[in-house]
């Protein structure tokens, strides 16, 4: 099953690459519009008055009340109305990569406060989903359910059953994405929201040292979602592209010797992976390495396999 966001986050960075070129043939601003546009399309909880998806109303309101959590907010999946942790952090992790890396260019076809939107509506989500040092909720609703029932998320009558992982069901893969997505959204929002990126670094690295400590596949502990976004490259990847955003969140050297020491043993064949998706983040790692890293041993670490 692929996620809405995976074309959508593609898109944006896709976009933002051709902004940059002297030959523009087509609208690509127009195209950035919309696709951040699909974002709002695709939001869960109670909606802001700046809405311009105008055909959506709140929904999802009730999300986590059987557990006793507030998990209202945060991004459908698809068509369904699932809130599927792995794949949502990654695509808030990419959201973030675009507007770092290309931030002037969005900024100059008017969309970086759209931009911006996008990602706090992922990140206020994780802040709530993140209820205690060692406990973070991975999804919301039952796919098998969901997928059986077609109807707007505004009449929603399957289970909104949520899930987590914690100290005795440990999830190093959703921890690590998620750490990553908040860390990157930190420095998205270090200069117009420092509170907002001090909040979220501080949730980021408490999420980090609990996805190390407690390692394992979150879909062995979180069995639903085996048939939607099973962890098949493992949770060595997600570690190590963490503590990589970390360091660039933080400038803190422990993070990059974290990624350093653990490169050959975490990762392996995997670094000769060219895929890079919201399972898989070798080839995104080794993109941020070649920035950070030096010309010394440290690249080569990277660069062995």
């Amino acid at each position: 099953m692929k996620s809405f966001f995976l074309h959508h986050f593609s898109l944006l960075l896709s976009l933002s690459t051709i902004f940059s070129s002297s030959a523009i043939a087509f609208d690509y601003a127009d195209a950035l519009s919309k696709s951040l546009l699909y974002f709002e399309a695709q939001r869960s909880g109670r909606l802001p008055y700046n809405q311009r998806v105008t055909w959506r109303d709140h929904s999802g309101l009730t999300d986590g009340l059987e557990e006793g959590v507030d998990l209202v907010g945060g991004y459908y999946d698809a068509g369904d109305h699932v809130k599927f942790g792995l794949p949502m952090a990654f695509t808030v992790t990419m959201l973030s990569w675009s507007v770092i890396e290309y931030g002037e260019e969005i900024s100059y076809v008017g969309e970086i406060e759209h931009a911006f939107e996008a990602i706090k509506w992922g990140t206020d989500y994780f802040i709530k989903a993140h209820t205690s040092p060692n406990v973070l909720w991975a999804e919301v609703g039952d796919g098998d359910t969901d997928h059986y029932c077609w109807q707007r998320p505004e009449d929603m009558t399957t289970s909104r059953r949520s899930f987590k992982i914690d100290e005795n069901n440990p999830g190093s893969d959703l921890a690590g994405e998620t750490t990553a997505a908040m860390a990157a959204a930190s420095i998205v929002f270090r200069k117009s929201n420092p509170h907002y990126s001090h909040l979220l670094l501080h949730h980021a690295q408490q999420l980090f040292e609990f996805g190390d400590k407690y390692r394992g596949k979150y879909d062995k502990s979180v069995g639903v979602v085996k048939n939607y976004y099973a962890s098949v490259s493992g949770y060595e990847d997600e570690l190590l592209w963490a503590a990589l955003w970390l360091y660039k969140a933080t400038d803190k050297e422990d993070y990059l010797e974290y990624v350093i020491n653990k490169a050959n043993s975490f990762g392996g064949i995997g670094w000769a992976i060219t895929e890079f998706s919201w399972d898989v983040k070798f080839a995104g790692l080794q993109i941020i390495a070649s920035k950070v890293t030096d010309t010394n041993c440290s690249v080569r670490t990277f660069h062995k396999y």
